[in-house]
């Protein structure tokens, strides 16, 4: 590979695989002839070939993007499901959004990048931490697109997507509707979502099939779970030790 290739390669890695092609004979033909990969688009359906060039080439690719994108639109749906316009204003509930989505995405990350490595090595998982935040971040691709559809939320239902009574919605049968059709979207994005993570942390961790990628993030779930009821008996005990010795 002549070294302006390899910079071409660098800056963009879903150009054609060139330096295949002057490897192996063979397989000149069919890897010159087929078209360069756009991430964005192949990760829908092809989700392990398509972390695999990232990972290979770039495993930081749009990795906080991706992860600060997915946390704002987590951070709405959580505000969402707890009333949170009962309280607090639209404007005030989307800054909120803005400012602790993308914060608590990046937390999530790290934190869920070392428990599904840890998991991961007792199933023969091989991923290094970056691959790893690269699964995690472009599974999220589906979550990133159902953040758009909070515009129209937005503009169609105003503060009623966040309190617990919804007069605007109620009052116009259309907009029950169309609540409804954007709802159902919003579970077919994030059940998406899930399948290609299940698929990218397999294809990182070096799995076979895409069950044993669900089964690494079921372990990770698991070592969470239990490692917050350890931290709360741990404050239980020192609390109850504590009073005794005040006593």
């Amino acid at each position: 590979m002549h070294p302006s290739d390899e910079s071409h390669n660098l800056v963009n890695p879903y150009a054609p695989p060139q330096s295949t092609s002057m490897d192996s004979g063979s397989n000149a033909g069919a890897d010159a002839s087929e078209p360069g990969l756009n991430p964005w688009r192949t990760i829908w359906t092809a989700p392990r070939a398509t972390v695999r060039r990232i990972a290979a080439v770039n495993p930081r690719l749009h990795v906080l993007l991706l992860t600060c994108l997915a946390g704002i639109g987590e951070s709405l749906d959580r505000a969402s499901m707890r009333n949170l316009g009962d309280q607090a204003s639209l404007p005030t509930i989307i800054a909120i959004a803005c400012v602790g989505g993308p914060l608590g995405g990046l937390f999530g990350l790290w934190l869920i990048s070392h428990l599904i490595r840890l998991t991961g090595r007792w199933t023969g998982g091989r991923g290094d931490r970056d691959r790893i935040k690269t699964a995690m971040a472009w599974a999220s691709v589906p979550s990133v697109f159902s953040l758009v559809l909070w515009i129209p939320k937005i503009l169609l239902f105003g503060s009623d997507m966040f309190t617990a009574q919804t007069p605007r919605i109620d009052s116009q049968p259309q907009l029950v509707m169309m609540f409804y059709g954007l709802a159902a979207l919003d579970v077919v994005l994030g059940l998406w979502s899930f399948v290609l993570l299940c698929n990218t942390v397999a294809e990182v961790q070096g799995y076979r099939s895409a069950w044993r990628g669900f089964l690494n993030l079921l372990l990770a779930g698991l070592a969470f779970v239990v490692g917050v009821f350890s931290i709360v008996i741990a404050f239980v005990l020192v609390a109850a030790a504590l009073r005794g010795f005040a006593g």
